[in-house]
């Protein structure tokens, strides 16, 4: 392996791990995180490590705990949703601690790009007692991989490596060192009362575990990521890819400023950052998300009785959500230079004058072209119609993937959203609570092996009437098609058994337990309504394929002859295969053959041929 390779932020995590002598790898898929496990499930064999997609995020930790208790060198990662999933084993493992090392590889999502929160996984490491790496750029993610590994075995502490959108998916030029397998003997797990935790244990760790954030902290103050540049009397302190937005801001008044970069925010480095308050006279803070340094500078100013102005989110010098930019930023020191009588820094007008920019055409989100979900959403639609004349109210309840989408126009089918497998448990409330209602919830199969389980335990259990529609693809098809227990195949493309979803739904003591082909929107419908209409837990397995990964050798056309120009099929299904030209409905070549717009075509002006 040459020297020098174009990484994306996340590649160079994961060749970090490498790196430092790899083991053992689990996690669960979700952007902007993917990335890292992908690449270490392309380089298992060759570098002698096991990897594994799990369940959930909660499973993935656990996972990997028991084989950092045998002494291995583990991974797990995720993005930041998925650690509120494993925050339970989490809290508890600080208290433990481990015997090999531990790094949880977090991606946190400014902005938000394709997530449910914005959140700052600083402010969890802070809760939790782990110390956190944040690095700004590929180079860093690598090198920083690699000492987190380090400080793991060092202090016997897991270590969380925290990164953003920008830094994951960033691309540099990033010096690796010779990679090679591990050549260390995982040594095994032995018995010891350590590995258990129970409050005897809890109290006396706890003091050991508080000392451990000092030790840390003057770790951290001497570590090569935290560190100053410029001369200047203006002190800013920042971190991640706010670092970069810094440098870009300021790079014409240099001479002005300070720069205090902290890549290992927590412990708070507490001696380099009082080192660097000395020497300026007042300090910005910027930081995404949360006021992480900022609340840890106010505290740390307040013990030393040290009196310095500092601007940051509190006083509304810069915004306290969203990502950040190049003139974000400059919009936030020029406040400061301003009251300075300083002159300004120059700000690209045509970044934040709405009125400059060439406006783009809309591109919502939408399910591709042939997608089964289409299908199965618009049955229960229909069914949902009959039911309205009946005075009975049809309640949708949806769940993270791209079955989400249905919630977008022209379909405008789902309700409620909130976090992976909670759309089963919210319908089982609302079920409760809402009279003359009937509540679906559509879950992905995926999804349902993450944390569906559960929910469909607790329907049974308080025989909540309630209809689970379980859409199966085969796959895990919104972070990039990665497969699950109801694949049949591992991470590393091994066979294995395939987990029956109908099985445990009928374990699980659910008694309607029906399965239709999603290519059949008769069926569907029919089925559909049946399940609705039963009283108590119900399911229904839709099967079909993911257009993403099946590709069709079908399509329809529509016969000009025959069509009466009612538009049903382009303005009730939303397939992006549909178009109008000439104000006779076209369906295009990314047609995948479905069927779908056959079904619902009163004129039976649909065909479907071959593609050439």
């Amino acid at each position: 392996m040459s020297n020098k390779h174009f990484l994306m932020g996340n590649e160079a995590i994961a060749y970090g791990a490498i790196a430092a002598g790899l083991q053992f790898g689990a996690g669960y898929p979700g952007t902007p995180s993917t990335e890292v496990m992908e690449t270490l499930i392309k380089n298992a064999k060759k570098y002698n490590y096991y990897v594994e997609w799990s369940t959930n995020e909660k499973v993935a930790l656990e996972t990997a705990i028991g084989a950092s208790f045998s002494g291995a060198s583990s991974i797990v990662t995720m993005k930041q949703v998925g650690l509120n999933v494993a925050s339970d084993p989490l809290m508890s493992l600080t208290y433990l601690g481990v015997k090999g090392q531990l790094v949880l590889l977090v991606t946190d999502d400014p902005g938000p790009h394709s997530s449910q929160t914005e959140q700052d996984t600083r402010s969890f490491g802070l809760f939790s007692n782990i110390p956190v790496l944040d690095p700004s750029d590929s180079q860093e993610a690598y090198e920083m991989t690699k000492y987190a590994f380090k400080i793991s075995k060092s202090y016997e502490t897991p270590v969380i490596l925290r990164t953003t959108t920008r830094v994951s998916h960033r691309c540099d030029d990033v010096v690796l060192e010779e990679l090679k397998p591990s050549d260390e003997n995982i040594e095994g797990f032995s018995k010891s009362p350590r590995w258990a935790i129970f409050p005897k244990l809890t109290a006396e760790r706890h003091p050991i575990l508080e000392k451990l954030q000092k030790t840390l902290s003057n770790e951290f103050s001497d570590s090569k990521f935290n560190f100053k540049t410029g001369t200047g009397k203006i002190g800013i302190i920042t971190s991640g890819a706010s670092y970069h937005y810094v440098n870009e801001a300021i790079s014409d008044n240099k001479e002005l400023f300070s720069v205090l970069k902290i890549g290992a925010p927590h412990p708070f480095p507490e001696n380099k950052v009082i080192e660097f308050t000395n020497e300026v006279d007042l300090i910005l803070v910027v930081e995404e998300l949360d006021s992480y340094l900022e609340d840890q500078l106010l505290q740390l100013l307040g013990k030393h009785g040290i009196l310095k102005p500092v601007y940051g989110k509190k006083n509304n010098i810069f915004p306290c959500c969203g990502e950040y930019s190049i003139n974000i930023v400059k919009i936030g020191i020029n406040k400061v230079l301003d009251s300075l009588k300083i002159q300004k820094l120059e700000i690209s007008e045509k970044l934040i004058d709405k009125n400059d920019i060439i406006p783009l055409p809309v591109r919502p989100p939408n399910l591709c072209a042939g997608c089964m979900h289409r299908t199965v959403f618009y049955a229960f639609k229909e069914v949902s119609k009959e039911l309205k004349k009946q005075n009975i109210q049809t309640i949708f309840s949806g769940d993270i993937g791209c079955y989400t989408l249905g919630n977008a126009p022209p379909l405008e089918l789902i309700d409620t959203c909130l976090c992976m497998g909670a759309g089963i448990s919210i319908a089982g409330g609302i079920s409760r609570t809402t009279k003359n209602s009937k509540n679906v919830s559509f879950i992905g199969d995926s999804t349902f092996f993450h944390s569906g389980i559960p929910a469909v335990i607790n329907a049974v259990y308080n025989n909540a009437d309630v209809t689970i529609a379980v859409l199966d693809n085969r796959t895990t098809a919104m972070t990039g098609h990665q497969p699950h227990p109801g694949t049949g195949k591992t991470a590393l493309g091994n066979p294995t058994k395939l987990i029956d979803i109908e099985g445990i739904l009928k374990s699980c003591g659910v008694e309607f337990v029906k399965t239709v082909s999603a290519d059949d929107f008769s069926a569907c419908k029919e089925i559909s309504k049946e399940a609705i209409e039963y009283n108590g837990p119900s399911a229904v397995v839709f099967r079909g394929n993911c257009v993403s990964l099946v590709k069709s050798d079908k399509k329809c056309i529509i016969d000009k002859n025959k069509c009466i120009n009612c538009k049903i099929c382009v303005e009730r299904l939303g397939c992006p295969a549909i178009t109008m030209n000439d104000e006779i409905p076209e369906i295009m070549d990314n047609c995948t053959g479905c069927g779908l717009c056959n079904a619902v075509c009163p004129a039976d002006a649909v065909i479907e041929v071959t593609k050439q």
